[in-house]
């Protein structure tokens, strides 16, 4: 029987009133969530104010409003007045503190298993030195400097040193080719390239260096290129290029810039389907604000925790990780290699080495563990565990459940996270005041005003909608850079002063949210609406099943039909008897209309970085159309296998 209605974890009243959340309510005058929920979204200036006094955020000059709203919802203005700099709340603050300047800020390891780690004084050194040499090649405050480096120290030294003189980043996934890295470089106008001569993975060298000079090539709005060495491949190989050594020389102190609240700190480019990527526009006082509060708040990180997110630094959970990390006073943990090399439990024996108290990862990192079974975790203690944390697509309640009852022994609870690039953090959470239950959300989190919308506009509960938020909130989006009419156009052109955020969510009357999809991946089959992520979860139900991707595809009669492409456990041979098996069993699931009209079996599923299977490029290719951007798929070759099915 599904569990899904019911709960799975449940706190106790003294796991409740230690969490920082409910003592900040109590502080406020709240006892009930649902009324201080109400209350952060009425007032969301009175919200946001309370919000950064909570996290203790330093000023070099106080805001003189929390809101202001003269050009309206799409564009609030936060912090008016206010001086800010987010290197300054992420390390400095805590270096200039006696209590704090020796507590590790970074642990790092290498796929290959090298290891370092930084205090917050020695990370604020190296940021200092970053800054000086940046300032040295003539890099001017709005300046852009673009990030094309795999998960080293390196890469969060220079994002913090970028916002120290008052610069601009923009991070690329580790992964991308040339032409994609070019594409960034060119929307954003960035003068200076930091890249690596490459990186390992799976015990090999991948080269990045060639990649860049390409993509730098490309953008002849790049003045400078700095080269980190990282596998011992780096060469000068003219006057533009400058080793990180020669960058760094001058470790001296260097006088933080005073920004204001609302100027850029991030480009961060989200993949379009059109094949021209999004760049969202960040600022000091917001998505460091939000991550900060989402991480410190929400998931109950305190100073003495260790945050260890699986991720690349071209994906917003990258940046959510070291500022939603660094600004609460914790120590992160970056890694440059894979879950499970060179043994299934290397995710495991990093959370048992650095001790990590909260956990992120994806619910498709989960599935591919799972093939290993336990015994991976057996090897080491996971005892320091008090939070796994879940974002980048919906769950399927089999894997949920794998993570909670077998990897968590039923006791560490699942933060599961909905937001995006754009929101700089989450619209849903499961917060730690309430009960939580598989696969689902136990709450919109404070400050952010979610409503489920029917085709009309008109609210609705326990029926599948379009998600919106109605309140603007920090850590919104400053518009896409240099492309407003493409932001209004994308988020706020169907309802008035309302965002479409492009996610189908069901509502319970009980306040719970449960994410069925995309709106623009949701099928319509013969006139019923289904997400794909409800047939992916009974296909990869099946015994034989390791994972699923699900797409619609044109049908004369039906209007369209769900495709189905599924990942076989090795102990099973891909059969015809076995495909007619499985379309059955999801057809007693949920009805004939709904079952998958052709399966194939493949290899792997087309996935980011990150994990997150790209239902988009499965689509293309099982349709033989044009893919838009596809530079963030970290397997491209799974593609042909998918294309030649197509071709069946």
């Amino acid at each position: 029987m599904s569990i899904t209605n019911t709960y799975a974890w449940q706190p106790t009243n003294t796991q409740i009133e230690a969490t920082r959340l409910y003592q900040w309510m109590k502080k406020l005058g709240f006892s009930s969530y649902e009324t201080f929920h109400q209350q952060t979204i009425t007032s969301v200036d009175w919200f946001w104010d309370q919000a950064v006094k909570e996290l203790g955020l330093s000023w070099f000059h106080p805001y003189d409003t929390t809101l202001d709203l003269t050009r309206g919802i799409p564009y609030p203005d936060w912090f008016v007045g206010g001086k800010i700099n987010v290197a300054y709340n992420a390390v400095e603050k805590w270096a200039e503190k006696p209590e704090t300047r020796n507590k590790v800020a970074l642990y790092w390891e290498g796929d290959d298993g090298t290891k370092s780690s930084y205090t917050y004084l020695q990370l604020n050194n190296l940021v200092n030195a970053a800054s000086h040499g940046f300032e040295q090649l003539g890099i001017q405050p709005g300046d852009v400097i673009a990030v094309y480096l795999p998960m080293i120290p390196e890469t969060v030294i220079t994002m913090l040193a970028a916002s120290k003189i008052g610069a601009i980043f923009t991070p690329s996934f580790s992964g991308y080719k040339a032409y994609a890295v070019a594409t960034r470089l060119q929307a954003s106008g960035a003068k200076l390239l930091v890249t690596a001569d490459g990186y390992y993975r799976r015990g090999k060298k991948v080269p990045m260096k060639e990649e860049a000079e390409k993509a730098a090539a490309k953008a002849k709005n790049i003045q400078k290129v700095v080269v980190v060495e990282r596998i011992g491949n780096n060469t000068v190989e003219n006057d533009r290029e400058i080793t990180w050594e020669t960058l760094t020389k001058n470790e001296s102190d260097y006088k933080c810039r005073e920004t204001f609240g609302k100027d850029p700190f991030m480009i961060i480019y989200t993949s379009g389907t059109t094949g021209r990527p999004k760049g969202t526009v960040h600022t000091h006082a917001g998505f460091p604000v939000k991550a900060a509060f989402d991480a410190g708040i929400c998931m109950d990180l305190r100073q003495q925790d260790t945050l260890f997110w699986y991720t690349d630094m071209g994906w917003m959970m990258g940046p959510f990780l070291v500022y939603g990390g660094l600004i609460n006073g914790s120590s992160i943990v970056m890694f440059e290699g894979t879950p499970d090399y060179p043994e299934p439990d290397r995710l495991w024996k990093l959370v048992d080495d650095y001790q990590v108290t909260h956990l992120g990862l994806s619910p498709t990192l989960v599935r591919s563990m799972m093939k290993y079974g336990t015994s991976p975790i057996e090897k080491h203690s996971i005892s320091s565990l008090r939070l796994f944390a879940s974002t980048g697509e919906p769950w399927n309640e089999e894997s949920w459940k794998w993570l909670y009852v077998q990897a968590g022994n039923s006791q560490i609870p699942i933060f599961n996270y909905s937001g995006g690039t754009e929101i700089s953090g989450g619209i849903f959470g499961n917060i730690l005041i309430k009960p939580i239950r598989p696969a689902t959300f136990n709450a919109a989190l404070p400050g952010m005003d979610a409503r489920v919308f029917n085709q009309e506009g008109q609210p609705v509960t326990d029926e599948v909608g379009e998600l919106v938020l109605l309140k603007p909130w920090v850590g919104m989006t400053n518009g896409f850079y240099h492309e407003n009419d493409r932001y209004e156009a994308t988020y706020w052109s169907r309802w008035k002063d309302t965002w479409v955020h492009g996610d189908w969510v069901v509502q319970d009357a009980d306040g719970h949210f449960t994410i069925t999809g995309r709106s623009d991946d949701t099928l319509n089959i013969a006139g019923k609406r289904i997400g794909p992520t409800e047939i992916e979860s009974v296909v990869a139900s099946h015994e034989a099943i390791i994972e699923a991707g699900v797409i619609g595809v044109p049908d004369q009669i039906k209007g369209e039909v769900a495709v189905a492409f599924a990942v076989l456990s090795p102990e099973w041979r891909n059969i015809a008897e076995l495909k007619l098996e499985i379309q059955q069993f999801v057809t007693n699931q949920l009805g004939k209309a709904l079952a998958p009209g052709k399966m194939f079996f493949v290899n792997d599923l087309p996935k980011t970085r990150n994990a997150k299977v790209m239902r988009r490029a499965i689509k293309s290719a099982y349709l033989n159309r044009e893919a838009g951007d596809l530079s963030s798929l970290e397997n491209p070759d799974t593609l042909e296998e998918i294309r030649l099915a197509g071709n069946r």
